[in-house]
């Protein structure tokens, strides 16, 4: 322990030397984070007054075939523009994102009393068309509901007839789980920091300074090797979890400067960032630990940073599964890497509780991949090659 505590010292005292590292490794998320927050309250809060709150500027096609409905959406903060001449490069060139067009059938069909044919044109694809669809179908559905009660009405029959099941909706959702559903991007970011945290230090630790030739030295010492990489990934540790700990102060910081938007009232509890720390603690040992894996197989610092990119698309794939496919929380997710720190800090997000089991099963997993690990790159430090430089 005394050789693990010295060499943890060594390389936590070198680091912080380095200013560059400073800025750039320990305090450039927490720096971010404001702005990351702010910024996404600020684009949701413009999007909603524009798209939501704005006029609509809705070209319709055939507007002469139905002058009431015409009237109709005038009445419902929607602008009737004359149609283009190319309705589909106007939707491709997003100079619109959804247009009207009525059929030339629609005057005849509602004088018969049969459904008139409207068609909304719109690029699925383009997210941003999303709310002025969903405002347009709105509208066409208050008209469709009104025209069909006068239509009843006229021929004695009660509208409230053709509702033989009324539908009511309770949406039984917490305001902290509508909160960690905008926040989907933070497990990412945080299970990110958390596994390359520590990537600078832990591999100049020993792939740099296998470079440098300032490894044989430290190796040629009476201290075990093994108590050696431990203390250079103790402090990698040290170092990482630092970071992790300035970017949550940083969020809890953040959400006190929001004063409208999504994030409103918004609050991240000294618990809440406790439970944070400790679910991200395994990440922190598993990333360390496979840096230095890494690190003591490579030839040159360079060869190991060329792994990085490999590394940072790992914390990408619970994030794509789950998109592509959601599924509940189910107790082999909290031991398998990414996945259950993903479903766990959404959890903590969410507000939810988290059972002993589930505590028991992730820490076990988490804790467990990083001792193997770290016993393969313990092996790899014993080998007289790792001594050598390039």
């Amino acid at each position: 322990m005394r050789t693990l505590i010295t060499v943890m010292i060594k390389e936590l005292t070198e680091t912080f030397r380095d200013r560059k590292i400073i800025i750039n490794g320990l305090l450039m998320v927490p720096l971010l984070v404001p702005v990351l927050i702010l910024g996404m309250g600020a684009l949701a809060q413009s999007r909603a007054e524009i798209q939501l709150e704005s006029e609509l500027s809705l070209p319709v096609l055939g507007a002469d075939y139905a002058p009431n409905l015409v009237a109709y959406l005038s009445t419902q903060n929607i602008r009737i523009e004359p149609p283009p001449a190319d309705v589909e490069a106007m939707i491709s060139n997003q100079e619109r994102d959804v247009i009207l067009r009525i059929d030339e059938s629609y005057a005849d069909d509602w004088r018969q009393s049969r459904a008139a044919t409207v068609e909304i044109l719109f690029d699925s694809s383009r997210q941003d068309a999303q709310i002025p669809v969903r405002r347009v179908e709105r509208a066409l559905e208050g008209y469709s509901r009104q025209a069909g009660a006068v239509r009843l009405i006229a021929r004695g029959v009660d509208p409230a007839l053709n509702q033989a099941v009324r539908v009511t909706y309770r949406d039984l959702a917490t305001n902290e789980s509508r909160r960690g559903m905008l926040l989907a991007f933070l497990p990412y970011l945080l299970i990110l920091t958390a596994f390359l945290g520590g990537a600078y230090l832990v591999m100049d630790a020993t792939a740099g300074e296998r470079e440098r030739q300032s490894l044989e030295p430290l190796l040629a010492t009476p201290a075990s090797r093994v108590a050696i990489m431990s203390g250079k990934i103790a402090a990698a540790c040290v170092f990482g979890m630092l970071v992790l700990l300035l970017t949550l102060l940083s969020f809890k910081l953040s959400f006190t400067f929001v004063r409208s938007g999504p994030f409103a009232g918004m609050e991240v509890t000294m618990l809440a960032i406790g439970k944070l720390l400790i679910i991200l603690l395994p990440m922190v040992l598993i990333g360390t630990a496979l840096l230095t894996l890494i690190s003591a197989s490579v030839k040159s610092l360079k060869e190991a940073q060329s792994y990085m990119g490999i590394l940072m698309m790992l914390p990408v794939l619970p994030t794509a599964i789950l998109l592509v496919n959601p599924v509940k929380n189910a107790l082999w997710m909290f031991a398998t890497p990414f996945l259950a720190q993903n479903q766990l800090i959404l959890m903590v997000l969410r507000a939810e509780t988290i059972s002993m089991v589930q505590w028991t099963t992730y820490l076990g997993a988490g804790f467990g991949l990083g001792a193997v690990l770290w016993c393969i790159a313990a092996s790899l430090y014993h080998s007289e090659r790792l001594a050598i430089s390039a």
